[in-house]
């Protein structure tokens, strides 16, 4: 590989700028689109994405049952595309993210959801893509060219565009403001040391871990190792991972554990250091830990904006392990930076 800086680590640092460009430029969309929302008033949300971008639906399903006290459940596009049944969705809102918005599955679920009823919103890097043909209103996450087949600054805008949606529709003044704020607590997120975690982590199988919002963040990051370092990672909540998969934890294991200054984080903590006691290797975003070691991080100014700054962090260490391991996370092998899925 070579020894330039890769695609991947220049996108890394764009973020904070990604993420200005959205809060100048998408107010109006948001408004507009949070607007028809409680108009419509959905009894509970939908979601439709794959890969990275349902990682940020889990995201948004513990934004909206956190914050409008409405369950949120993600859909399987292939209902519609494989076995060609409509669901009855009248008054939801739909939720559906895609860097490209060209999936024809998640295009199709999209437009069926819209024809039953629901109410369809679109979040994309592409606002003249097929999936901006089919909903009701669009929101552009306004990150630019993102030219690394690993998404990295389109998934931390989709994270905040539907953040500031749900925020925006609740009125939750506090969140809003942590939002605005986010640029300066990402670049420094940017900037966190992770080179503890980077050194211990060899190629073999490992555990990331969170609960609530963190745990998408933890599924983003588990996702990330496979197709930028090569590694098989998986991701559990905190509350799972005694019920089965501790088993495979031995001596000097990996495990990064991800947290948030909310009310799972005491019960995270526990559980990190208790599998320390397991022989793991374990790696916290917390400074409640007493055994497992402690990485730096960034705390913003809400609990619900605080995993976005760490996947931030995450992603500087986890593109200098994929380039120690000489592997390039621009091209991933087998993978495209559009997947077209039927």
């Amino acid at each position: 590989m070579k020894a330039d800086i890769t695609q991947m680590r220049r996108e890394i640092s764009e973020i904070p700028a990604a993420v200005e460009r959205l809060l100048s430029s998408g107010g109006n969309a948001i408004a507009s689109t949070a607007a028809k929302a409680r108009e419509v008033n959905p009894p509970f949300l939908l979601s439709v994405a794959r890969g990275s971008s349902d990682h940020a639906c889990t995201y948004l399903k513990y934004a909206s049952e956190l914050l409008l006290k409405r369950p949120m459940a993600s859909v399987g596009p292939s209902v519609a595309s494989q076995y060609g049944i409509e669901l009855d969705a009248n008054r939801a809102m739909c939720i559906s993210i895609s860097q490209s918005g060209q999936s024809p599955d998640i295009v199709q679920m999209t437009k069926a959801l819209r024809a039953s009823g629901a109410l369809t919103i679109g979040i994309t890097n592409h606002p003249a893509s097929a999936l901006a043909d089919v909903v009701d209103c669009i929101l552009p996450i306004h990150a630019g060219p993102e030219l690394s087949v690993a998404a990295t600054k389109t998934f931390v805008t989709s994270l905040v565009a539907g953040l500031w949606l749900i925020a925006e529709m609740k009125g939750h003044a506090s969140l809003l403001s942590a939002i605005r704020a986010l640029p300066n607590y990402l670049d420094a997120a940017t900037r966190c040391d992770w080179s503890p975690a980077a050194d211990v982590i060899d190629g073999r199988s490992l555990f990331t871990l969170g609960r609530g919002p963190s745990w998408a963040i933890s599924s983003e990051a588990a996702l990330k190792f496979k197709e930028t370092c090569l590694i098989h990672a998986e991701s559990y909540s905190s509350a799972e991972v005694f019920h089965g998969p501790v088993s495979v934890v031995d001596q000097g294991f990996p495990v990064i554990a991800f947290a948030a200054d909310d009310a799972a984080e005491d019960g995270l903590a526990e559980t990190a250091d208790a599998l320390v006691d397991k022989g793991g290797r374990v790696f916290a975003l917390s400074h409640k830990v007493r055994k497992a070691t402690r990485l730096q991080h960034v705390r913003t100014d809400h609990w619900l904006t605080d995993p976005i700054a760490a996947i931030v962090s995450f992603y500087g260490m986890v593109e200098a392990v994929a380039v120690r391991r000489g592997i390039d996370p621009d091209t991933p092998r087998h993978l495209s930076k559009v997947t077209e899925t039927t």
